[in-house]
């Protein structure tokens, strides 16, 4: 990309996105046919100049170079900026062709046998720019009438050896020079149709994820709301006339219409992600909706991003649930602290009677998905220290490292 912006060409964004092979392609078949002719024509010239022996035309040749080499400048730069077009390489097969026709006015006789001469260099030149910017149904044709113009120039200059030498030799290069130009085509369009294959396979995989994300928070705010409520009631934990299932129900309410209507604020009007929000207020609210426990309090004030702050507050919201449904009436202690750095961790300790880790079921979603899921979600750790008959400990920690 540096050596394209360098040499003053303009790249198309979108195709290089888009069809990146194909935007190299052709970067490639702009720059090599312009440095080709511009080199090509700037060597010729000197040394079409170096030998003018009858019968050679003195003037003719210093016009036709001098033509040839203003052509060779204005052709680079063309094609440098706005890329080999056909209009250019028919203009260029013109002179070609011209020149090749008055091979003897233009290229001493002592010079022309074995291929060597100044314009068996710019006829073989033509031909392969030709195949860079035309497709082999145009390049072929035109590469057959020049190689035919050098036959019959070189036959007027009286050297049919030459005439039939290197016209094979063009014939060559037309046949393989398409040939290759084609295969090189076809190359970066398959190139680039698997790219697009990749593109919309990971797009269809970060749709899938994000549906599945989605479902899984979905799952979550449910799990720790209403079925959190119900299980705690199915559990006996509640009585079904009790003022506290009043307290949670309607908790769970203005849980889940918070849910609502956050989310439809976050699709007209999303948080900024960079505004960090208090942690210690959202445990606070958090402990307030839940009036069944008295737990032992140490809040250090703490500010971390919005989706942190929630995450954090929603997993130790589960932790509280889990100690309802299985440890009630027994003492509680909700810390947070802040971490060397800029990190943070919530621990909810309980002396209830404990479990072990490893018996939970793998299709329980409390700890797997509302605690564990929820913290590797946003790049955190949790860890689950219990043991039957020595309660249980939850330690939540995020921290912002990069």
């Amino acid at each position: 990309m540096t050596l394209v912006t360098s040499l003053g060409i303009a790249p198309d964004p979108a195709a290089d996105e888009d069809r990146p092979a194909s935007g190299a392609l052709n970067q490639v078949f702009a720059i090599f046919p312009a440095l080709l002719r511009l080199t090509c024509g700037l060597a010729g010239a000197a040394v079409a100049l170096a030998v003018r022996t009858p019968p050679v035309s003195t003037p003719l040749l210093v016009t036709t170079i001098v033509v040839l080499t203003g052509w060779s400048v204005l052709f680079a730069v063309a094609t440098l900026r706005r890329g080999l077009t056909a209009g250019i390489i028919y203009v260029d097969l013109t002179l070609t062709i011209g020149c090749c026709l008055l091979i003897n006015r233009l290229v001493a006789a002592e010079v022309l046998p074995g291929e060597g001469s100044w314009l068996a260099i710019l006829a073989s030149t033509s031909i392969v720019v030709a195949h860079f910017g035309l497709p082999a149904s145009r390049s072929v044709p035109a590469g057959l009438v020049v190689t035919a113009a050098y036959a019959y120039g070189a036959h007027l200059a009286g050297n049919n050896t030459e005439a039939v030498s290197h016209s094979v030799t063009l014939v060559v290069q037309t046949i393989f020079g398409a040939g290759l130009a084609a295969l090189t085509r076809r190359s970066s369009r398959a190139a680039d149709e698997a790219f697009a294959d990749y593109q919309r396979a990971s797009r269809e995989v970060l749709i899938a994820r994000a549906a599945r994300a989605a479902e899984r928070r979905h799952n979550r705010d449910l799990h720790d709301t209403v079925l959190s409520t119900l299980t705690v009631v199915g559990l006996g934990g509640v009585g079904a006339g009790s003022p506290l299932l009043r307290v949670r129900a309607a908790a769970d309410l203005r849980t889940l219409d918070a849910l609502a209507s956050s989310r439809s604020r976050a699709l007209s009007a999303p948080p900024d992600p960079r505004v960090p929000v208090a942690l210690d207020d959202r445990l606070r609210a958090l402990l307030h909706r839940t009036p069944e426990l008295a737990p032992t309090v140490d809040l250090q004030p703490c500010a971390v991003p919005p989706d942190i702050a929630d995450a954090l507050a929603d997993s130790a919201a589960e932790a509280l649930s889990n100690v309802v449904r299985h440890a009630p009436g027994t003492a509680v202690s909700v810390r947070l602290t802040a971490l060397a750095g800029a990190g943070v961790a919530v621990e909810v300790s309980d002396d209830g009677p404990g479990f072990d880790p490893l018996t939970v079921p793998l299709h329980r979603y409390g700890l797997r998905e509302s605690i564990h899921g929820r913290m590797a979600a946003i790049g955190g750790r949790s860890e689950v220290d219990s043991a039957p008959g020595r309660g249980t400990r939850v330690r939540l920690e995020w921290s912002d490292v990069h």
